[in-house]
């Protein structure tokens, strides 16, 4: 996977050639990823999905992240990136399905490890439940769901803590229901804008359906 080549940009997203993987994230240069977050919606509000990374992965394991997300490699156009809707998460969808979101720039730094990425943003909406979910176990190790509205405050100032429900994976694959009450910490790190941004994206989306 470090060896994966990845496009390059400079920070104003005009493309400067080809890089490992590896390389890019240890001199910070700047590269696109494919985000899709899944939602649902029924009478009583909007829900949101989060992705529980797999205890093996070698960044941020065990922590709530983007429903299905991944890197663009350098033979792949955006449309590709929904591949990693499939192979995470064992849901086919057409990429006319999503609603984009447009690009989020995102910065991380953790150590010597630097991610700056162009993060080309999606929504799925569908009627999504527990057994629809066909985990690529290496990778994803349970699915969680909280509503919306209180995933908003989360992230811009209206609460410390969001309870999440969904299933977890264990060692012989067998789901098991689990409720959490999670915060902040228990998420993938990623830019302080960059949920912000998501939350006013998604808002003014949803808001118009």
């Amino acid at each position: 996977m470090e060896g994966e080549l990845l496009k390059v940009f400079d920070k104003n997203r005009n493309e400067i050639g080809v890089a490992p993987r590896s390389e890019v994230h240890q001199k910070g240069l700047w590269h696109e990823t494919f985000h899709c977050w899944l939602v649902r919606k029924d009478p009583s509000g909007t829900e949101i999905f989060f992705q529980l990374r797999s205890k093996n992965k070698k960044d941020w394991p065990n922590l709530l992240d983007i429903t299905a997300a991944g890197h663009l490699l350098a033979d792949e156009t955006v449309e590709d990136g929904i591949r990693e809707v499939e192979e995470e998460l064992g849901i086919p969808v057409h990429f006319q399905d999503l609603i984009s979101l447009g690009v989020i720039q995102n910065q991380v730094t953790i150590g010597a490890f630097l991610d700056h990425e162009f993060c080309h943003v999606f929504l799925y909406e569908g009627n999504f439940k527990d057994e629809d979910f066909n985990l690529q176990e290496e990778e994803v190790s349970g699915m969680f769901q909280a509503s919306f509205d209180e995933f908003c405050e989360l992230w811009t100032g209206g609460r410390e803590t969001l309870e999440v429900e969904g299933f977890v994976l264990d060692k012989e694959g067998v789901r098991l229901s689990e409720s959490r009450v999670v915060s902040q910490d228990d998420f993938v790190s990623q830019e302080s804008t960059y949920y912000p941004e998501l939350i006013e994206k998604m808002t003014k989306i949803m808001g118009r359906q």
